[in-house]
């Protein structure tokens, strides 16, 4: 076993795909972290905008985050018809290009982009919040500890879904279980001391308040709080990752994860603010996580606390996977209809859309090196990919059920269109609210993808129409080539590359550009070793052509040959043999010259149809 075999696996047949889907306990740790980890940084995002308002802001946690489970609720049920609709997978993207139009799809596309890159960004800097709530002095370290996870998460998921969903699972439950075990506790102790619990570890005070509360800021803060509801999509989105039966396994996994999602966010705000536990300043000293201060009011600091706090750490790290199981599924879904690179449609050695993962991974990195690897700072731009996705996904699927024949028809269009409107309205509650605090950023990234994919459209199509024949082969005119080879000295190199010439064609020309008034000593070499022995065999002698160059450039006065040749010959197509060395080495590259490579990319970038360039390698 190779190296390359032992970190990312052995090669996957194509046969082998069914072996790789999965069921719902491995589809919670691939589909649901995003969703399950934003229990952790939703309610944390909405209670930081609330710390201008001290004890009393904490208060208000509450009925904001069963407004969200509200809606939480009208998507489920929304994607589960969804699923039932699209068991191949449905995501946005697919949904409102069949439903609403190629324009709709674009809009979802750009959307969801954004989204999966931002959930990335979110889940690993959120996973390093917690690592620093518990050890403060890595807090220096913050952007370094961010890129090492996004690293090892890119080397997991390279080995398949199905070994990511292996690998994910008992963090994943860990996770689930601590915060389970945590909820019951806080809320057995609350009920206990009738509603006034008193906490093991004090949390942080808060501080008086500093401002009243608005309309605006309320509105703020719904927005802040609805990231806890991104990735809930994915699902529906990789509907063909399960195995059989697909859709009861699809949808039995989507229905574990929102019903633990809601269990969290209700308990989470119950007991903050029963055990009144607010937000701290995520930039500032002491900084503790929301979850970090209930841990220890409920469970101390003992060992509880530390294997909760590296169940959070794992969770909120690994969530990013949610984009690596869905982001190449959106680029190849995207890539079919020749809005993106086709690279995006080749999957890899281990039956991944490979290039999709390395888009992800590069956007992210950027995106964590640019605002530092801080949560707070991500999270303005995030939740409105995933908003203006789930509208054009509801929307779309009204249209589908108005266009099918189901006997629940209008039932299903119901429920889609509830979901629709409910979104659509949150959708402008954050976009309004987020927009000054970073939201501006992706009104602007959204219309410029979607500007990008129309163009690489026009690109596809414009060289669909270029290379479409319908006639047979056209067999007239097959003349041979006129073959210029470059000659140097007389090397085996240049020996394999004329006698190859001689093979095609008896129209051979050897062009020698003379940079250091060798002509003489060409002409002899020439004579005695490629003509002389040409004659003998009864074949055409190759011509040599001398190119002067005074100023001794070399790969500039052979192209302008090769190009005025071609001109002087309208009725023949040109081929240009290119002899070159190959070394056994990848660091004996540098030992010799590049000029055969820079010859064949002018000769691509300068050329046209009747040049044809022919490498002819010698194997060092």
């Amino acid at each position: 076993m190779s190296l390359f075999d032992l970190f990312l696996g052995k090669p996957l047949a194509t046969s082998e795909e069914r072996a790789e889907h999965i069921g719902p306990i491995a589809g919670i740790p691939v589909f649901g972290l995003d969703a399950l980890s934003s229990a952790a940084y939703g309610p944390e995002a909405a209670l930081t905008l609330l710390i201008p308002l001290g004890l009393a802001g904490v208060a208000h946690i509450v009925p904001i985050s069963f407004a969200i489970i509200g809606l939480l609720a009208i998507v489920y049920f929304s994607y589960c018809q969804t699923i039932d609709a699209y068991p191949h997978g449905g995501g946005s993207y697919t949904v409102a290009s069949e439903n609403l139009g190629e324009a709709a799809g674009l809009l979802a596309a750009a959307a969801l982009m954004i989204d999966y890159i931002l959930n990335a960004a979110v889940g690993i800097s959120a996973g390093v919040g917690a690592l620093i709530s518990a050890f403060p002095k890595l807090q220096a370290h913050t952007l370094g500890l961010c890129l090492l996870i996004l690293a090892i998460l890119t080397l997991i998921n390279m080995r398949g879904t199905k070994e990511t969903g292996g690998a994910f699972l008992l963090p994943t439950y860990l996770f689930i279980g601590s915060l389970l075990i945590l909820i019951v506790a806080g809320a057995i102790r609350s009920i206990l001391a009738h509603g006034h619990p008193v906490a093991i570890v004090t949390p942080p005070a808060l501080p008086a308040a500093g401002s009243m509360l608005s309309f605006w800021l309320l509105l703020k803060v719904f927005a802040s709080g609805c990231t806890a509801m991104t990735g809930v999509e994915a699902v529906s989105n990789g509907v063909n990752a399960f195995r059989e039966p697909v859709q009861p396994n699809a949808k039995r996994t989507l229905t574990i994860i929102i019903v633990l999602l809601m269990v969290f966010l209700s308990g989470i705000a119950l007991l903050c603010r029963a055990y009144n536990i607010g937000a701290t300043d995520p930039g500032g000293p002491g900084y503790q996580s929301i979850l970090s201060q209930l841990i220890s009011a409920i469970m101390g600091r003992g060992w509880f606390y530390y294997l909760a706090i590296a169940s959070i750490l794992s969770v909120l790290a690994l969530s990013a996977n949610t984009s690596y199981a869905d982001f190449p599924r959106l680029t190849r879904a995207i890539a079919e209809r020749d809005y993106l690179p086709h690279v995006f449609k080749i999957r890899g050695r281990r039956l991944l859309y490979s290039h999709g993962i390395y888009a992800l991974v590069g956007f992210t990195g950027l995106l964590l090196t640019v605002f530092g690897g801080v949560t707070d700072r991500l999270i303005p731009l995030f939740a409105i990919g995933a908003f203006l996705a789930f509208t054009l996904s509801q929307a779309g699927m009204v249209v589908h059920w108005r266009r099918s024949n189901s006997p629940a028809r209008a039932q299903r269009m119901l429920i889609n269109g509830v979901g629709a409107f409910a979104t659509g309205v949150t959708l402008l509650v954050v976009l309004v609210a987020k927009f000054r605090d970073g939201a501006w950023i992706t009104v602007i990234l959204v219309p410029l993808l979607i500007l990008i994919m129309a163009a690489v459209k026009r690109h596809y199509d414009g060289v669909a129409r270029t290379i479409f024949v319908e006639r047979p082969m056209n067999v007239a005119n097959l003349a041979e080539p006129l073959v210029i080879i470059p000659l140097d000295r007389w090397t085996r190199i240049t020996e394999k590359g004329l006698r190859f010439a001689l093979k095609i064609s008896t129209h051979v020309e050897a062009v020698h550009v003379d940079a250091e008034d060798c002509s003489a000593e060409v002409c002899t070499m020439f004579e005695k070793n490629v003509v002389g022995p040409a004659r003998a065999a009864g074949l055409t002698p190759p011509k040599l052509t001398l190119v002067l160059s005074p100023y001794r450039f070399v790969i500039t006065p052979l192209v302008d040959h090769i190009l005025k040749v071609e001109q002087g010959h309208p009725d023949r197509q040109i081929a240009v043999l290119i002899p070159e060395l190959v070394v056994r080495h990848w660091w004996q590259t540098p030992l010799h010259n590049q000029r055969a490579q820079l010859l064949k990319v002018l000769l691509l970038l300068r050329g046209n149809q009747r040049i044809i360039v022919i490498n002819i390698p010698w194997y060092l």
